[in-house]
């Protein structure tokens, strides 16, 4: 029989059940018959070695494959599975059976990762998040085969320690935890825009609760005695922190030719990034980007005295108008300064040293640098720009984090309060 099967075609030997559809067509060898149609489901009959018969639905895909639904045990059960799945391609719902065959690791580091048009730092993390969080426990599933409560174990299990690579891995917090989930809510979504599944098995996770926690902002009493304890050689770098705000990748991007002496500024204009290896798009460690974070350039005024310092640092090294600024060795022409060397070695026995009683990083020095501008009166908008936030949002968080904040603005009430009753 050739491609048209007619409507009126008798069943094949007893073999074959179609189920077909009649189109406007004109069959070329049977022009008599007006009518025609396309071959749409069947099943086919097949005999197992107990002597039973056993029956197979089976359809053609959107490309004219021939697929199969599975075996039966009765021809109406098989029909229907391979109506139903035509139905699907009809709908434009069908998922390809096979598709999600694909481990997850496989689709995550082959598919999902490098589609996406990342920064060199997202990329790195991004890497990182899959090789020690993801693919150690999700890496050998099929795609098809992760299911909700595969998901809900990942969580529940996250927050304990656990070995990775030979390494112990501390347990994730609850908000960390959050964000990740993010991250594989997104390589589940992709995979259901490419139809290798038919859900995002993390849509109904039950996420752990996150607890907002008040944080400790250094005053100036504290950061006064914290730069006695910082070696000299970093003295002018913590100095440049504290007055700018600047983060670690700004503050070691900077160059002599980024001082306007004359204007007493600084223009942020690059970022160091430093990332691991394995994760490194390109293999390297430190990556020189040519903006900020904020992908706009941002020039700040700075004190006399820093000027002063930082114009003494690059006349006694001798610095050129492209060297860093804050190299990893006191030479010309030296090499960017690694976060985790400077924070190790120099940073938290600094801060051990000082007396200061709760956690403080070197990051905590912008946050400082925004906290006392807005207690000292500046403006949000001013602040905003001079932090390089892109939403306003970010820069009210520091409103009222010094320590007497409150007071002084039960004190400003007091004094309004009083003005207007006299």
């Amino acid at each position: 029989m050739h491609a048209f099967q007619h409507v009126n075609a008798p069943f094949s030997s007893g073999r074959v059940r179609r189920r077909s559809r009649a189109f406007g067509h004109v069959c070329p060898h049977c022009a008599h018959i007006p009518t025609v149609v396309v071959e749409m489901a069947w099943v086919t009959v097949r005999r197992a070695e107990d002597g039973k018969k056993r029956y197979q639905g089976r359809y053609r895909d959107a490309s004219g494959a021939k697929r199969t639904v599975g075996t039966f045990g009765t021809d109406k059960a098989a029909m229907q599975a391979a109506v139903r799945a035509e139905i699907a391609l009809a709908e434009g719902t069908w998922i390809d059976p096979r598709a999600g065959r694909i481990t997850f690791r496989e689709y995550a580091e082959k598919v999902w990762l490098p589609s996406r048009h990342l920064e060199v730092t997202t990329y790195a993390a991004y890497a990182s998040n899959l090789r020690i969080h993801f693919i150690p426990f999700f890496g050998h599933y099929p795609l098809g085969r992760i299911m909700p409560s595969t998901v809900q174990e990942w969580v529940n299990q996250a927050g304990n320690p656990r070995q990775v690579d030979g390494k112990a891995r501390k347990a994730l917090s609850a908000r960390s935890i959050v964000k990740y989930h993010v991250m594989l809510h997104s390589i589940f979504a992709r995979a259901v825009t490419d139809r290798l599944i038919a859900f995002n098995p993390c849509e109904a996770t039950d996420l752990p609760k996150v607890i907002t926690t008040t944080t400790r902002t250094l005053s100036p009493d504290e950061y006064a005695t914290l730069l006695t304890q910082i070696p000299p050689r970093f003295t002018a770098m913590v100095m440049t922190a504290i007055e700018t705000g600047l983060r670690w990748g700004e503050l070691v991007a900077l160059r002599p030719r980024h001082i306007d002496r004359h204007a007493r500024t600084i223009t942020v204009q690059e970022t160091i990034v430093e990332v691991s290896r394995k994760d490194s798009p390109t293999g390297q460690r430190m990556l020189v980007k040519p903006y900020p974070k904020d992908d706009e350039p941002r020039t700040l005024a700075i004190s006399q005295e820093l000027l002063d310092v930082l114009t003494a640092r690059v006349d006694d090294l001798g610095l050129g108008r492209d060297d860093l600024l804050f190299p990893s060795r006191e030479t010309a022409g030296g090499q960017p300064l690694s976060r985790a060397t400077f924070n190790t070695r120099h940073w938290r026995p600094a801060v051990q040293r000082s007396g200061i009683n709760f956690h403080l990083r070197m990051h905590d020095l912008r946050h400082a640098h925004a906290s006392w501008l807005l207690a000292g009166g500046a403006d949000l908008k001013s602040v905003m720009q001079r932090m390089g936030h892109a939403q306003i949002q970010t820069t009210q968080k520091y409103l009222h984090t010094l320590d007497g904040a409150d007071e002084r603005a039960l004190a400003a009430f007091h004094a309004i309060r009083t003005r207007t009753s006299q």
